[in-house]
């Protein structure tokens, strides 16, 4: 079992949490009773929906990660999944993430339209013109 799939094992237990489809098409995810939550796009990559003002709270200690990539722009973070450790952060941003949702729903939906997997790429095309 890959770093990823064993972190969505144990993340669908979590009585907040149920497994539903990817809103971008790639991958398997997380919900919330608001609404996507987690986006996993590969054996090594997630997407987490945090909200912006749980980014800008956080917003040091995720800059100074390895294992967290921040999109300009974004209310996603992407969590690299390399080790156990890795994992143990995706659970603690998880926590964090629901936090943020039940004080503000209604920045879910307005923030949940397009995770980091759609923005990379479209600046990754950007950047080769």
């Amino acid at each position: 079992m890959t770093t990823a799939w064993h972190a969505l094992a144990q993340l669908v237990s979590w009585p907040d949490l149920t497994e539903i489809r990817s809103s971008c098409g790639t991958g398997r995810a997380l919900g919330s009773a608001r609404g996507e939550i987690a986006h996993f796009h590969s054996d090594r990559s997630v997407d987490l929906l945090l909200t912006s003002r749980a980014i800008r709270h956080y917003e040091r200690d995720l800059r100074r990660s390895t294992a967290i990539r921040l999109v300009p722009g974004s209310h996603w973070v992407t969590v690299r999944l390399e080790c156990e450790s890795d994992v143990s952060l995706l659970m603690t941003l998880m926590s964090a993430a629901l936090r943020a949702h039940q004080d503000q729903p209604d920045a879910l939906a307005a923030s949940a339209a397009r995770c980091n997997d759609r923005l990379e790429a479209a600046l990754a095309h950007r950047e080769t013109l």
